[in-house]
């Protein structure tokens, strides 16, 4: 859309590769079908759960019994989202942007190749090329893994209550899914390998994870399956998962209705035919290394979005990073995106906004001797009168010392993290110091003023 205002012809190739089970979706990449937009909304539903119980004691009365109901869930959450497809479709007709549901792939200097679902093949040359195919769930590689098991590709369109789930990882999906289906209601049971949210900072990862386990969510620690086979069919039917100990020879058993893998995303850079106009990918990972302006070695090739090496997996820094480039071929700007100081949130039952350095990363890159680390617990006003989690919430924020007290990391969990993190983002794009943050004055009764 952004080529388009430059006056420039422009072609979008996007097709979806079902999954195991046989989904698809419509225009607008993972965020918008399979990701932030139904992980959110159905995160709300499950606060919404948490804020009727919390109701009564502030007066609210009723007496009928209150159930979950997955399917008029997940009708409402597609409905919107077929709204979103229809709005990018209408988008780009009306920008005169050429859009094709076909599978893209290189086959010589500037020439793609489009299929589409018939099979029907047609070719393509351009100037230039912006490579933006995301990534998509890895699975195990164990018997029964991609016959029995559901991804998050499956868990936002299911057409059945998960029932009794057991969610495979520790990433950030794998926490906001256990998280909101437990908040459904559902016996939610997570597998991890080693350590939680690899990559985010520890001291806040495993506050998570304890928070998660006093609210009935199981752990089975340092443990991975190694088979899943199908006692009974159904919607959902049962399974039987056989796992091994990471540490030794030990075997579990235990059964399921529904098996969510979420263990991670490999890019979708393998089937592309990059090697046929000799883009650089990083052969263990499938990541395509870019210069500071998103070009890969092949000139004429660009590429942005969860497909980059070493870059943030977040949508709108991909969408920053698409804008800012366009500009830059186009329309004579010099802006380039700013990977270091993105703020995000992980929507788990007790949300974790950050921003800049973990703690972990800023004693690596400063020493431990030049950070100082300032923290606070806190209760907020609306959970003292239900009398729920005291002294759960916690709020942090790293500093570099040599540096005026510069603000380096921000940390927060607690409700409405993202809402919080957004405004402090900004302050620390523009080098926030510990003596600016402390001269602020806070809005009472608020989380973020801790």
């Amino acid at each position: 859309q952004e080529a388009a205002k430059y006056e420039k012809k422009v072609m979008v190739l996007d097709f979806v590769t079902p999954t195991p089970l046989g989904n698809s979706w419509g225009l607008g990449g993972t965020c918008v079908n399979v990701g932030c937009i139904p992980k959110k909304l159905m995160h709300q539903a499950a606060l919404l759960g948490q804020a009727l119980q919390d109701s009564r004691k502030f007066g609210w009365e009723f007496a009928e019994e209150v159930k979950h109901n997955w399917m008029t869930m997940t009708e409402s959450v597609q409905n919107y989202i077929g709204s979103l497809n229809w709005g990018y479709r209408v988008a780009l007709r009306e920008k005169k942007v050429t859009y094709e549901n076909a599978y893209g792939e290189f086959v010589g200097p500037h020439t793609v190749k489009a299929t589409n679902k018939r099979g029907v093949e047609k070719l393509y040359t351009a100037e230039r090329f912006l490579i933006a195919t995301g990534e998509r769930p890895r699975y195990l590689g164990i018997p029964g893994d991609k016959e029995y098991c559901i991804s998050s590709d499956d868990l936002f369109s299911l057409p059945y209550c998960p029932g009794k789930t057991l969610v495979v990882g520790a990433s950030y999906v794998a926490l906001e899914c256990a998280g909101f289906l437990a908040g459904l209601g559902l016996d939610v049971t997570v597998m991890v390998r080693s350590i939680l949210l690899r990559g985010f900072d520890q001291d806040m990862a495993n506050k998570i994870g304890e928070y998660m386990e006093e609210h009935g969510i199981n752990f089975i620690r340092e443990f991975v399956p190694i088979k899943v086979e199908q006692i009974e069919e159904g919607t959902p039917g049962r399974l039987k998962v056989t796992a091994k100990s990471t540490k030794g020879n030990q075997i579990i058993e235990g059964e399921y209705n529904t098996v969510l893998l979420a263990i991670g995303r490999d890019a979708c850079t393998r089937n592309i035919g990059l090697d046929k106009v000799g883009v650089m990918i990083n052969e263990k990972t499938g990541k395509i290394p870019v210069n500071d302006e998103e070009q890969t070695n092949v000139p004429y090739i660009y590429a942005v979005g969860d497909i980059l090496q070493d870059k943030l997996e977040l949508t709108p820094v991909a969408i920053q990073a698409g804008r800012l480039l366009v500009r830059r071929l186009y329309g004579d700007a010099t802006s380039k995106c700013d990977y270091v100081n993105v703020p995000t949130t992980v929507f788990t039952p007790l949300e974790y906004g950050a921003c800049g350095y973990s703690e972990e990363a800023a004693v690596e890159k400063f020493g431990e001797e030049n950070i100082e680390v300032y923290h606070s617990y806190f209760w907020p006003l609306e959970w003292t009168v239900p009398s729920r989690d005291n002294n759960k919430c916690y709020a942090k924020i790293i500093c570099n010392i040599q540096d005026n007290e510069r603000v380096i990391g921000f940390h927060v969990l607690g409700p409405n993290a993202g809402e919080v993190t957004q405004g402090f983002a900004a302050a620390i794009k523009c080098g926030m110091t510990k003596e600016q943050l402390s001269s602020t004055i806070g809005i009472h009764p608020v989380c973020a003023e801790v």
